[in-house]
């Protein structure tokens, strides 16, 4: 087996010759000298070669719109600018709503003209809305329940531990 290997490494630098010859007149033309060892790093660097230059070229260049899954920068840029509209007009939306609600108070008498003012309606919209962040009832019966069956569970492996004691 050693010897096959020896072989193989051996064959791997004999020097061989490549010659390209006029067919008509038997003139050489190129001629290398060429290991088999040359030829092989020769073509594995020119794979990697052409590997990179390929990716390079898809990842940086319009080209990558064409793979599928990839999305055109123009169409994101536009979906950016409809998103940041479409928040502006819902905010648009919410003032105006609430400025129409008060004219209606103001028509219907609940509230005195003298008191509406717009300024002071739309900056109600402006300000978030109080949370309740108070615990129901049925908050508190679930959190008793949860602590009730956690103690009762590590009871349990207390007891389970002193008999694995014994």
């Amino acid at each position: 087996m050693t010897k096959k290997r020896f072989d193989f490494r051996k064959k791997l630098f004999i020097k061989n010759r490549l010659v390209i010859l006029n067919e008509n007149t038997f003139e050489e033309i190129f001629s290398f000298r060429l290991t088999l060892m040359n030829v092989f790093v020769t073509f594995t660097l020119g794979g990697i070669f052409l590997i990179l230059v390929t990716t390079f070229i898809i990842a940086f260049t319009p080209l990558r719109e064409f793979i599928p899954g990839y999305s055109s920068t123009e169409l994101k840029r536009n979906a950016t600018k409809l998103a940041i509209k479409s928040d502006s007009l819902e905010t648009a939306l919410k003032k105006n709503e609430a400025y129409l609600q008060g004219v209606q108070k103001v028509l219907r008498g609940e509230l005195e003209y003298a008191k509406f003012n717009k300024d002071s309606i739309l900056a109600e919209v402006d300000e978030p809305s109080e949370v309740n962040m108070k615990a129901s009832e049925e908050e508190i019966k679930l959190r008793e329940d949860v602590a009730k069956t956690e103690k009762e569970s590590g009871e349990n492996k207390t007891k389970k531990k002193k008999s694995d004691k014994k």
